[in-house]
């Protein structure tokens, strides 16, 4: 069940912002993609966001980003949509990158601000423009102004959502009164990209998540959607607020999320491999402190679906 009044999400509700494995020697891990993509969907993604932040994306190349989403699609065989990230500070790289994309067979299009270069408004606006008459695809635009330096301003937003393809929000921006007045006038479907506000964005009109954290945990933040549309918002937060102790880790430790999910994947024995450079590898101490609580947590999750069972 879906909460009612609100449009379908193009991207299904639970996505996963997915790593980009590589080999020891960090080589592209294409097998390993497409393992990790169908674990992924086997434990509850209905999306998989490739070559974005957590994808390494400034360090892979145009062929490795075409060839990812070539391999993961063969892997999900329709069972997930892919969105393939696409955003460089480059129009007219950005635009190549779409079309590649399209080609390779991906669903939809994330679409980071130009960073860097600091564009004002209406510059941002024009890029996007370009970005959405590029392809055939849908586009969810990328708020994320701690890392590009540039904010989506609400008004920029209000225009960019009567382009037809431009249909989605990931949003980074801890802007909660300017994502409300986005919501309250347009049909923008809003994906938090900050794991600890899965519930909260969803609970005022979100369509969903791309979460980093779903890489380890996949189920858990579909658990909180699914509860919550259940009626049972008590345990919706209940659930939410159990799953802070990981998100910290893995996304307020000091280290990117990339390289804390990539040390407790590797310690799962599941695809990762190395980060690559400038990134380095977390310590054995992160990675230890990950482990225990993704331990702990999981438990947790086991012991509820018994408890759930045994009601019924």
């Amino acid at each position: 069940m879906t909460t009612p009044n609100l449009p379908t999400p193009p991207f299904g509700r639970a996505l996963c912002a997915m790593i980009t494995p590589f080999t020891e020697s960090g080589v592209l891990d294409l097998d390993g993609a497409q393992s990790l993509a169908d674990r992924l969907v086997t434990g509850g993604c209905d999306g998989l966001v490739l070559s974005g932040t957590t994808g390494e994306s400034p360090t892979t190349t145009d062929a490795e980003k075409s060839a990812l989403v070539r391999a993961v699609r063969e892997a999900v065989d329709g069972r997930a949509s892919i969105v393939a990230g696409v955003g460089t500070s480059d129009t007219r790289h950005t635009v190549e990158l779409a079309r590649a994309a399209e080609k390779a067979g991906a669903d939809g299009l994330l679409v980071v601000t130009p960073y860097y270069s600091r564009p004002p408004q209406d510059a941002v606006e024009a890029h996007f423009r370009e970005i959405a008459d590029a392809s055939g695809l849908p586009i969810a635009l990328y708020d994320i102004p701690g890392r590009t330096g540039t904010p989506i301003e609400p008004e920029t937003m209000i225009r960019l959502a009567g382009h037809p393809r431009i249909v989605a929000v990931k949003d980074c921006a801890y802007d909660l009164l300017g994502t409300q007045k986005v919501l309250a006038r347009t049909e923008l479907a809003y994906y938090t990209g900050c794991d600890e506000q899965v519930l909260a964005w969803y609970a005022i009109g979100g369509a969903g998540y791309v979460s980093t954290v779903a890489n380890a945990v996949p189920g858990r933040f579909r658990a909180i959607l699914d509860t919550f549309d259940a009626g049972r918002t008590a345990e919706a937060a209940r659930l939410q607020q159990d799953s802070v102790r990981l998100v910290e880790l893995m996304m307020a430790s000091g280290l990117p999320g990339t390289v804390t999910v990539k040390g407790l994947l590797g310690r799962l024995g599941l695809p990762a491999g190395p980060v690559r450079a400038p990134l380095q590898p977390a310590g054995r101490e992160v990675v230890d402190e990950l482990l225990a609580e993704y331990e702990r947590l999981t438990a947790a999750g086991t012991a509820e679906s018994v408890a759930s069972s045994v009601g019924a």
